[in-house]
């Protein structure tokens, strides 16, 4: 590892897994949301109610992929079709109160979680790390073409 990219290439792999073996947790077994309903509901939280073809452009995935994650927060109840508010064609995905409510509660838990695996940091290196974050999400967002709303 000749080169400080080949360490960020490794430890955002290490990331990766860490983040997936903490969501193949047994979720549904105790109502958590799985790792693609956590994402898309986070989304439509921030930007509003939106169709197929916006959360396509948002996570560049095939509208057969979101139409299969999103006909399970259908079924679910975690999420409602309603006509575009805006009068398009297409109906959007609203987030509904029981959807919102599991929202809060599996962020609720992951901010439990990183503030146990944080709690030796000092409140400066978290805030350090926390701009980092953010920093370096920007800049892919940039580099890919798809800015993710931010509070």
């Amino acid at each position: 590892m000749d080169k400080p990219t080949n360490l960020i290439e490794f430890e955002t792999m290490l990331l990766g897994r860490h983040l997936s073996a903490q969501t193949a947790r047994p979720r549904r077994a105790v109502g958590r949301l799985d790792r693609s309903a956590y994402t898309l509901l986070g989304r439509i939280e921030m930007q509003g109610p939106m169709s197929i073809g916006e959360l396509s452009d948002a996570f560049g995935l095939d509208a057969s992929t979101l139409n299969r994650q999103t006909g399970a927060m259908l079924r679910d109840g975690l999420v409602e079709r309603i006509p575009d508010p805006d009068g398009g064609m297409a109906r959007k995905f609203r987030i509904t109160g029981d959807g919102s409510n599991r929202l809060a509660e599996e962020r609720a838990h992951s901010i439990r979680v990183l503030d146990e695996i944080l709690n030796e940091w000092s409140p400066e290196d978290v805030a350090t790390f926390a701009g980092w974050l953010e920093r370096f999400n920007t800049d892919v967002e940039r580099y890919v073409g798809r800015p993710w709303p931010r509070p």
